[in-house]
């Protein structure tokens, strides 16, 4: 299937490592030209080296903190300058911290609604001269929480939410410029993010990180976890030609570990 991805410009966010540096990867790969972003920028140099082994489209790469305004501005231009008009946007961040309600304070509380939600809706704003004028794609990575609550990590819980609502408002507003928005929620995919969390657990649980992984693949039916290539196939799908009558939606892709339907 012809993705008719070539030549498209892709900003792809929090993209020197994980789930957002398997999305850009994806996205060369179609030939679509990308622009990844993070704030280190050794990090960013040998990921586009890396990309660009592909020879498929091209690969800037600009450094931002995305809980800085001047700094989304700034990347969002420079992306314009160095690849063309903005057709598609994935929104990316680190997930928050974790702890419990009362272990945490307002600057806490502060910095994840910045990281974790403002930063989406400043850069779906900034992009939106660019797909007023032919379209676009907008895909916003979430977590499984926005189905099925993870305890102890109460920011993310709560800040994952916002972009679900925000998406589904959006999808309405944005439509008659045929610009689709859709929610991705990454389940237990093998990341450093989720590497980091199942060591946290095996702390507070006194067994070992090993122990930890096999109990959570026990919940998932099909008893693994996800690679961040299965993850960015879905995302690049959506972002495509091949999908055009998806917007407003929330897709999980947890190899069927949320029990809700």
């Amino acid at each position: 299937m012809d993705l008719k991805l070539n030549g498209k410009v892709a900003l792809v966010v929090a993209s020197s490592q994980g789930l957002g540096r398997a999305i850009a990867e994806q996205l060369v790969k179609e030939g679509a030209h990308v622009m990844i972003t993070s704030r280190n920028e050794e990090k960013l140099q040998q990921v586009k080296q890396e990309l660009e082994q592909y020879g498929m489209g091209k690969v800037a790469y600009h450094c931002a903190d995305i809980t800085k305004y001047e700094d989304i501005k700034s990347l969002v231009q420079a992306t314009r300058e160095k690849l063309g008009k903005i057709d598609i946007l994935i929104n990316n961040a680190g997930g928050p911290p974790g702890g419990t309600f009362e272990q945490l304070d307002d600057e806490q509380w502060q910095q994840a609604f910045q990281l974790n939600l403002l930063s989406y809706i400043r850069l779906i704003r900034e992009v939106l001269p660019d797909m007023k004028q032919g379209g676009g794609r907008i895909i916003n990575i979430a977590s499984s929480s926005v189905k099925q609550p993870i305890p102890g990590l109460i920011l993310s819980n709560t800040f994952r939410l916002g972009i679900v609502g925000l998406a589904k408002t959006l999808s309405v507003e944005l439509a008659p410029y045929n610009i689709l928005i859709n929610t991705v929620a990454p389940g237990r995919i093998a990341t450093d993010r989720v590497a980091h969390l199942d060591e946290m657990n095996a702390q507070k649980q006194g067994i070992s990180k090993e122990e930890v992984e096999e109990k959570a693949k026990q919940d998932i039916p099909l008893k693994r976890y996800g690679e961040p290539e299965e993850f960015a196939k879905v995302v690049t799908f959506l972002v495509s030609d091949a999908s055009t009558y998806i917007t407003g939606s929330t897709l999980l892709v947890d190899g069927g570990m949320v029990k809700s339907i």
